[in-house]
């Protein structure tokens, strides 16, 4: 197998629409996207970040201090900062050459419900991805990509393999069943388990908690965005050997 690229495609949602009940917007939740950038560009990656039509919005709520380190919150609000120049020139994924990566990592926030089952172009740039023997992560809601993203025979990448994503026992300590069941979207366990992965979560909603599965990759909430991304690059280093 010839060498896979040392670059990383970090998906991002398209989608910020009001969600949440107090009026607020979902959208890419922040530290999911940071956090792995600078995990990645650490290792000495190179990163881009796209979304399926080129735009993107923060949700809001990912805004919030009990979300943010305090370097966390430097970042945001440098917009000097590498990472936000990265997201205020984000790329439309139709724009970019799938084959400059060796990993797709999909970042989350409930956004990605909406967009990422039906986002061609970022589906597309991880299935080549995968079938050029690369890395497929996903955190939190980003998990919602993977049940689209197919490998030769036509299935889901993750038909068989052990997954996980943000819980369901989460959704409704947010109180936003109800409005994803209106929504008519699906929990990311759902998801996993109608392509026949093997949904898989920890005790608790919100701790970290990421697990590998050949070259498969998962986190279960914004504490996991660093340690999922961690898991992606140590999988990347053994398939190099």
């Amino acid at each position: 197998m010839s060498a896979l690229p040392r670059k990383v495609l970090i998906s991002i949602t398209s989608y910020n629409e009001v969600f949440y009940k107090d009026g607020a917007k979902t959208g890419l939740f922040y530290t999911e996207a940071l956090h792995p950038y600078l995990a990645f560009t650490k290792a000495g990656f190179e990163v881009e970040l796209a979304s399926e039509t080129g735009k993107y919005g923060l949700d809001e709520h990912s805004k919030a201090k009990m979300f943010l380190s305090d370097d966390d919150e430097k970042i945001l609000n440098d917009p000097s900062h590498e990472f936000n120049v990265k997201l205020q020139n984000l790329h439309k994924a139709s724009d970019l050459k799938a084959s400059d990566f060796g990993i797709f990592f999909a970042a989350g926030g409930h956004g990605t419900l909406w967009d990422y089952p039906t986002a061609k172009d970022l589906i597309a740039i991880a299935e080549d991805v995968y079938k050029r023997g690369g890395v497929v992560a996903a955190v939190c809601h980003g998990p919602a990509i993977l049940p689209s993203i197919k490998d030769e025979s036509g299935k889901s990448i993750i038909s068989g393999k052990k997954v996980t994503g943000f819980t369901t026992k989460g959704e409704v300590q947010m109180d936003v069943m109800d409005l994803m069941e209106k929504a008519g979207v699906q929990t990311i366990a759902d998801g996993a388990q109608s392509v026949g992965a093997k949904y898989d979560e920890p005790p608790t909603p919100f701790d970290d908690y990421s697990i590998e599965d050949g070259r498969i990759v998962t986190g279960v909430n914004p504490a996991s965005a660093h340690s999922t991304a961690e898991k992606s690059i140590k999988v990347f280093e053994s398939l190099q050997k």
